[in-house]
């Protein structure tokens, strides 16, 4: 395998060969090493030193189920550190059947310009990308669709208007096996990044490339069996195939942490009307182009995404994911799963983070500039987004920068980086995880819900939030989906031997933990070179006083305890 630099300063491209370095990583492990080697981390997120890294994690390429994730990453104009924020979809599978370990975007294009950036067997052009600026994402996709061919195979990697404004919420759109611009490495302001780069696309063309070679492809599909059929045996994978990541909704209520009217409540009194069940039935009644089970990536057996119908039955959006419906609905008050089916839409379109989007949203009515609950003033904030008001850069620019403009005291972000839809008052571990995870504020680095503790507790909280970390990295540096990890943990012993039969490497039966620890590691050196103290590893201090009901709970894990969670790594 090679790695791919386009350079958008001088329009130019080079296959290179692979580090030592980078060889033994993939995905998020691989993002970190590159930013440590490539990028100041003074550097500013925006500015031309930045690189812009696409990379396949270490299974990807071989529709391995739930396991053909494309890791994207940069310094973040969010937080100021690493990044890395991973999609389903196409890319990383065409990536690596393009035979390329990494895609680095460096430079920046004279101001003005566009591009879109056409990846091939054949090399690499630059196509001029005028007519597509200011397009929302299901357009700009439908004309590259257009020009380049409606292949399944072909990936497509875009921002939308808030990535070419440089959005610090904004995210980067890849298009689904059915080419829908629907999976977005939606976290971190990583579209912002590609935005200031002067690419609104870059399109993956795989036709005339090849699948990965396997060292030793008879212990590789046995390998591919064991973890196959652990994965369907697991309940959890019936659970989300039939409801979703939306299942969450009444689980989290169950315990409290629901984020309600910008976190002020842990309970939603409506969250029955948006729960898992609740979306299910919506989808099953209008049938039409809905499916309450879909695949985000070719060869997924989970099924967990969905497309949510209108009332006539044509598709809204794909997917409704718990996270928006928590941000996007009891957070904001709103408990129609058809205005938060719209939101997601619109957020969708112009290439925003639902998290944050829902985060500053809700912020903006602590401020009284609408009402939690009204749906109308809802969808004209988001208009503001469209027509560019200075409100609407605000809005798109986050749950931090929205707060701090507006004098509000709870803003629910942690390193800049908004709070996922897991109160970290009432799932403790998880806040853990927000506080000290390198990420920033984010619960696919090491969510803590499922783990039988007493989420209460805050003395047993440290190892939950250490384990699930390690484990979450080492996924996200395999290209496997979270929800992957239900079968890849019911099976341990598959990990390793798909390594082993993939790469012919003498891996440990650690392997998973390893790769984590090593991903963490880099993540924090390159965050302490850019500035990072132990003051940053904590949640905002109004979490620490403020109590949530129903529990009465604040976020009480000592900062001794958060400094210990990777004292040696130090």
């Amino acid at each position: 395998m090679q790695v791919l630099r386009i350079d958008l300063t001088t329009r130019s491209a080079a296959a290179e060969p692979v580090p030592p370095t980078w060889e033994p990583l993939g995905g998020r492990g691989l993002v970190a090493r590159i930013l440590l080697d490539r990028v100041p981390p003074t550097a500013d997120p925006l500015g031309p030193h930045n690189v812009l890294i696409f990379a396949p994690g270490l299974l990807v390429g071989h529709r391995l189920s739930s396991t053909d994730r494309i890791s994207i990453g940069g310094k973040s104009p969010l937080t100021g550190g690493v990044k890395e924020s991973n999609a389903g979809g196409r890319t990383g599978w065409a990536i690596a059947h393009l035979g390329y370990k990494a895609v680095l975007l460096e430079g920046r294009a004279p101001q003005g310009t566009w591009w879109v950036v056409h990846v091939s067997a054949q090399g690499v052009r630059f196509d001029p990308a005028d007519d597509l600026v200011g397009l929302g994402t299901y357009a700009t996709a439908a004309r590259l669709r257009e020009r380049y061919g409606d292949d399944a195979r072909i990936a497509v990697a875009l921002i939308g208007p808030a990535g070419e404004r440089r959005l610090r919420a904004a995210g980067i759109a890849n298009t689904d096996q059915d080419g829908v611009p629907s999976r977005l490495a939606a976290r971190g302001g990583l579209g912002a990044v590609m935005g200031s780069k002067g690419v609104k696309a870059i399109v993956f063309d795989p036709r005339g490339g090849h699948e990965p070679p396997l060292a030793d492809p008879a212990a590789f599909k046995a390998a591919r069996k064991a973890y196959i059929q652990a994965l369907l045996a697991h309940p959890q994978t019936k659970t989300y195939e039939t409801f979703g990541t939306a299942a969450m909704v009444n689980m989290c209520n169950a315990f409290g942490g629901l984020p309600t009217r910008n976190f002020s409540q842990g309970q939603f009194e409506a969250a029955e009307r948006i729960s898992g069940e609740a979306l299910r039935q919506l989808i099953l009644a209008r049938d039409g182009e809905g499916a309450p089970a879909h695949a985000c990536m070719a060869g997924c057996s989970i099924r967990c995404s969905n497309i949510v119908p209108d009332p006539q039955g044509r598709a809204v959006v794909s997917p409704l994911e718990y996270e928006t419906i928590g941000l996007m609905g009891s957070n904001l008050g709103l408990d129609d799963l058809d205005v938060i089916a719209q939101l997601n839409y619109h957020a969708n379109d112009l290439g925003l983070d639902t998290i944050d989007l829902g985060a500053a949203l809700g912020v903006a009515a602590d401020a009284g500039l609408w009402t939690f609950g009204t749906a109308t003033q809802a969808l004209a904030l988001v208009q503001q987004i469209y027509d560019d008001t200075a409100l609407g850069r605000l809005l798109g620019s986050g749950a931090a920068l929205t707060g701090r403009a507006l004098g509000v005291e709870r803003i629910p972000a942690v390193k800049g980086q908004a709070i996922s839809a897991y109160d970290p008052r009432a799932i403790k571990g998880t806040g853990v995880t927000y506080a000290t995870s390198p990420q920033g504020a984010d619960h696919t680095a090491g969510l803590t819900i499922r783990a039988q503790v007493d989420h209460l507790d805050p003395t047993v909280q440290v190892p939950v939030s250490r384990t699930a970390q390690l484990k979450m990295a080492g996924y996200d540096t395999l290209g496997a989906c979270i929800f992957a990890g239900f079968g890849y943990a019911a099976a341990p012993e598959v990990v390793p031997a798909l390594l082993r039969s993939r790469y012919g490497w003498p891996v440990g039966d650690d392997v998973l933990v390893q790769l984590g620890r090593e991903t963490i590691r880099l993540e924090r050196a390159f965050n302490r070179a850019a500035g990072f103290t132990a003051a940053h590893d904590r949640l905002p201090e109004w979490m620490t006083r403020e109590p949530l009901p129903p529990h009465e709970a604040v976020f009480d894990v000592s900062p001794a305890d958060l400094d210990r969670v990777w004292a040696d790594l130090a």
